[in-house]
């Protein structure tokens, strides 16, 4: 990282401030003695112009469509690798060899069962309590069953925390389908990869064997690496503010998976499913474009466009190769995929979308694939946690480590009134 110099003068003092490059991408103004020498904070809302770490993990560059995880593409790692090989990439910021790639699939494996105690505690959720609520309470409620690895200060407890988050999610989040549809759990084996351990959890019934189609399981597999994380996004932040103030490990992540839940950000490819949905058959799209761009009718098209992103999503070519994988495996022609097709044709060609950069997004496909695979919207979201929990503790660990770590504490621009004499109630008019 290279360091140079920038002046800037508020109310006539003039400061100057450190200018820091890093491997790739936009150059930095170090602002933090800004307020100390000028008595000035910046404002930024949103944070779209503020950067809160440094971070050796993912790279993003939404002007050129590029999304690398420790420098390698995006692209390779989810048509050559698996998850855990990026899982074990963003914790130890290397590819594994061999021998290093078995033993670490053979530790998240033996960690995927949870405390039995667990199952009383899905007792106390209504069934049809959203499985994201579930979620964030059964997360947060691991730290009460495993002190051993709550010491933050303690690089062994870290890891075997981060292997244990891996490892339960898919557990978790399984139990937590089982439970909205009434069914009895599933217990993990041990002998099944990942994704395959995961969507036999969901989908398996003890009154008959069950094969996991694995088609089905390297579809989930790729939409986990495309979701294992996406630099400092809102839920990603999230977790790192919960660390900064040393929270344990359980509590970040639950936090991470509270901010999730929002529409505007784990929610997406469930609101482009339910507009696919709304447009129904592909007569109708062109139908649907204009309602797009008349500013004056509500509709609005859903899964284009990124707030990162100024092209064509790098994840989106990914996932509409796999979604029509899996419909060829289920041999079914299917409506919303046509639409999606035409929709994405327009998009690239229509000069309103150009001239807005509206691209079709990764959540444009995975919804189809993810209802395509037996799963209901509510569990979107889920999925998206279980996939992001790598990303979030491998960025949480990185926090822990980096000595330039301050609790967070953002500032703000108040606008409330000023002083005011307090007027006893007896004497106000």
């Amino acid at each position: 990282m290279s360091v140079s110099a920038s002046s800037i003068t508020v109310d006539g003092k003039n400061v100057e401030l450190p200018i820091k490059t890093g491997t790739i991408g936009p150059s930095v103004v170090d602002i933090g003695k800004l307020y100390g020498q000028t008595g000035a904070f910046t404002f930024d809302p949103g944070f779209t112009s503020t950067a809160s770490c440094e971070s050796a993990i993912t790279y993003i560059d939404g002007d050129e469509g590029v999304l690398l995880y420790r420098g390698y593409p995006i692209e390779q790692l989810a048509e050559q690798g698996d998850f855990l090989e990026t899982a074990y990439l963003m914790l130890f910021g290397e590819l594994p060899t061999p021998a290093q790639k078995a033993d670490f699939d053979y530790r998240v494996t033996r960690h995927t069962m949870v405390h039995d105690q667990m199952n009383r505690f899905f007792q106390g959720f209504r069934r049809d309590a959203h499985p994201m609520a579930i979620m964030v309470a059964c997360v947060g409620a691991l730290s009460a069953f495993y002190h051993d690895s709550t010491d933050i200060s303690d690089e062994n407890q870290r890891m075997i925390a981060s292997l244990r988050m891996i490892a339960k999610m898919p557990t978790l989040a399984a139990m937590a389908y089982k439970y909205s549809i009434g069914q009895p759990f599933v217990y993990p084996k041990n002998d099944l990869d990942y994704t395959s351990n995961f969507l036999r959890m969901c989908f398996a019934v003890p009154c008959e064997e069950f094969q996991v189609n694995p088609i089905y399981a390297r579809a989930l597999d790729k939409i986990f690496i495309l979701h294992a994380d996406h630099e400092q996004n809102a839920s990603t932040s999230t977790v790192r503010l919960a660390g900064s103030s040393g929270a344990n490990p359980f509590a970040c992540i639950a936090a991470g998976i509270a901010c999730l839940w929002g529409p505007a950000h784990g929610g997406a490819n469930e609101a482009a499913l339910k507009m696919l949905m709304e447009i129904g058959t592909p007569d109708n799209v062109a139908k649907y474009v204009a309602k797009a761009k008349d500013k004056n009718d509500p509709f609005r098209l859903m899964g284009f466009g990124h707030r990162v992103y100024k092209n064509y999503d790098p994840r989106a070519r990914i996932m509409q190769k796999t979604t029509h994988e899996v419909l060829k495996e289920l041999n079914i022609k299917d409506d919303l995929l046509e639409v999606a097709v035409q929709l994405e044709q327009i998009a690239l060609k229509d000069e309103y979308f150009i001239e807005k950069k509206l691209y079709p997004n990764i959540d444009f496909y995975s919804g189809i694939t993810l209802k395509a695979l037996g799963f209901p919207t509510s569990m979107f979201t889920v999925l998206f946690a279980v996939a992001r929990t790598t990303g979030w503790i491998a960025q949480w660990a990185e926090m822990i480590q980096d000595p330039a770590q301050k609790i967070g504490r953002p500032r703000q621009l108040y606008v409330g009134p000023a002083e005011r004499d307090y007027i006893p109630i007896g004497q106000r008019g």
